[in-house]
């Protein structure tokens, strides 16, 4: 008896040991697939981001990439304020002569295109330069959708470095030459929690490409002069 219980718990303890080895090699390979997209992703947008106005190529389109203008707890959303000040900085710079919003309005009490455009003329922009994208549900979405539905095959985008960079990534895999014109960032809690948020984006850009993943809703085209 001593011995089965002795043997038993040898084998318990060996379990034990293949499951640990096996979930610590897991945590590993995670890390460093977080670790490897966030590079990728960098490294393809190297050179590739402005933060003024007097150095940023010209483009004719931007692509102001959506967000709610409040957080859940009711306070406005400063990445919002932030995307909006560095849009109209550009279109009054002269660096982009059309302007595309894209966003999401999955719901008919949640619209973030028609928001960020009525900020945008309330700051002083034409709005017969506005183009709405009503399906802009994720960034992966409104990439792909700014060459397939908007004919677009260079575009300036517009938000917080964070976002531009993965934007460009996936305009590189579209086939868009793409900038990013970099809205002020977002300091303490928040910027950490988006912060967590992005690197788990990134590895989903892989996913998507890994498995062929389509936007939500394409539709029909829309033209814009030039």
């Amino acid at each position: 008896m001593l011995y089965i219980y002795c043997r038993n718990k040898i084998y318990g303890m060996r379990s034990i040991g293949r499951l640990g080895t096996f979930l610590l090699l897991l945590l590993v390979a995670a890390i460093a697939t977080i670790y490897w997209c966030n590079r990728k992703i960098e490294y393809t947008a190297d050179k590739k981001l402005y933060t003024n106005t007097d150095s940023i190529p010209y483009n004719k389109t931007g692509l102001l990439l959506g967000t709610s203008k409040y957080l859940a707890n009711g306070r406005e959303n400063p990445f919002f304020y932030y995307r909006i000040r560095a849009a109209a900085n550009l279109i009054k710079a002269g660096k982009i002569k059309y302007i595309i919003v894209s966003g999401d309005n999955s719901r008919k009490e949640y619209d973030e295109p028609t928001q960020m455009r009525a900020d945008l003329i309330a700051a002083g922009i034409d709005s017969t330069i506005i183009y709405l994208d009503y399906a802009g549900f994720r960034t992966f979405d409104s990439m792909v959708r700014l060459k397939e539905i908007f004919g677009q095959r260079s575009v300036t985008v517009i938000s917080q470095k964070f976002h531009n960079e993965r934007a460009i990534y996936i305009a590189s895999r579209e086939g868009i030459d793409a900038i990013g014109f970099d809205a002020a960032d977002v300091k303490g809690g928040l910027l950490l929690r988006m912060g967590l948020r992005e690197k788990l984006a990134r590895v989903k850009v892989f996913v998507d490409y890994l498995f062929d993943t389509k936007p939500k809703f394409l539709g029909e085209k829309v033209i814009i002069p030039g």
